[in-house]
Parts: structure tokens; C-alpha cells; sequence
């Protein structure tokens, strides 16, 4: 499938000389999104993951629904402050910004076999420090993916001795 079509572009959002890629259209559309779904999961059943951790907010939606198709587990990385009881933090930097990601500390069993999902892949920070702290919590983390990887900022080089995919690969 053709999702390239399926993507919106917000020109300078969320600040000057920032090249947002929307991915509304594709989640409106019950073909495209199902399509996407399906080829991350099949990529993802190599992997044998027992979690998908999806960072805040739009890897939430990934994550999720990987999780359900596979019979696995989810958990949210969110942002500071947002969830409730014993967190654990890493903070990092975006191409723009210092932001701090949380997971519960309760949700990482050791061992457990987890896999990133995020809709986007820029620089690579907020996947790299949720594999920390993954890693830093017991658990093993054991594949990465994006809907869309920006190939000229080089975020996947985050994650030289650990399989990355990605359906789309896009140009900031």
C-alpha cells in the first residue's frame, strides 16, 4: 500500500522550521490504518514480544493495537508527572527540546521481551531513553519500529545492536 498518500504535512508545527507529519489520514482510514497494523505485526512476530511500550501520545495508538493483534502487553511511556504511584524516569533530548519520559515502575517484569512503537522516528531520543529504561527496569528489549522514519536525521543510528523497522521513510 501506498501510505506516503495517508500523510498529512503541517508546516512549521510545533515551532518554526519544524516539518510535522500528520498521520490523522491515515488513522481515518480504516484500509490504510489496517494495512499498516498488519505489516508492523508481521515484522514484530519475529521479535516474540511479550510488551509493546508506546511513547505519548501517538505511540499509544500503535502500541495498543499491536499489543491486541499479538495477545501481548501494553504499556504507555508518558510524558512527566502524568502517570499516578511509583515512576520510573529518564530524561533526554528531541531536536528541539529536553523532555523527561516516565513508565510505571511496576509494568517491566525482568526478562520480559519488549518492543518499541512510536509513530514517527527523528532523532531517535524519546525511543532511546524508553530502551534505558526499559533495560535499566529488568526488562530486554528486543526490536524497535515506527510507522515513519525521517531518514536525513538519522534516528535509527540510535539503535545500532537493536532491529529497527519502519513502513515509511520519509524526508524532513
Amino acid at each position: 500500500m501506498d501510505f506516503e498518500k495517508y500523510i498529512g504535512v503541517v508546516e512549521g508545527f510545533p515551532k518554526a522550521g519544524i516539518s510535522f507529519k500528520d498521520i490523522s489520514p491515515l488513522l481515518a482510514s480504516p484500509e490504510a490504518f489496517k494495512a499498516a497494523i498488519d505489516e508492523m505485526a508481521k515484522i514484530a512476530k519475529d521479535w516474540k514480544p511479550d510488551l509493546f511500550i508506546g511513547p505519548e501520545s501517538r505511540g499509544f495508538i500503535f502500541a495498543s493495537t499491536l499489543a491486541y493483534k499479538m495477545g501481548a502487553g501494553f504499556v504507555m511511556a508518558r510524558k512527566k508527572g502524568k502517570l499516578p504511584g511509583k515512576v520510573c524516569t529518564k530524561t533526554y533530548t528531541l531536536e528541539y527540546a529536553t523532555a523527561t519520559i516516565e513508565l510505571p515502575c511496576c509494568a517491566i517484569k525482568k526478562g520480559q521481551r519488549v518492543v518499541l512503537v512510536d509513530d514517527l522516528l527523528a532523532t531517535g531520543g524519546t525511543l532511546k531513553a524508553v530502551a534505558d529504561l526499559v533495560e535499566e527496569m529488568g526488562g530486554k528489549v528486543v526490536g524497535a519500529m515506527t510507522f515513519i522514519e525521517l531518514t536525513d536525521l538519522k534516528g535509527k543510528d540510535m539503535f545500532k545492536d537493536l532491529p529497527y523497522a519502519s513502513l515509511l521513510k520519509l524526508t524532513d
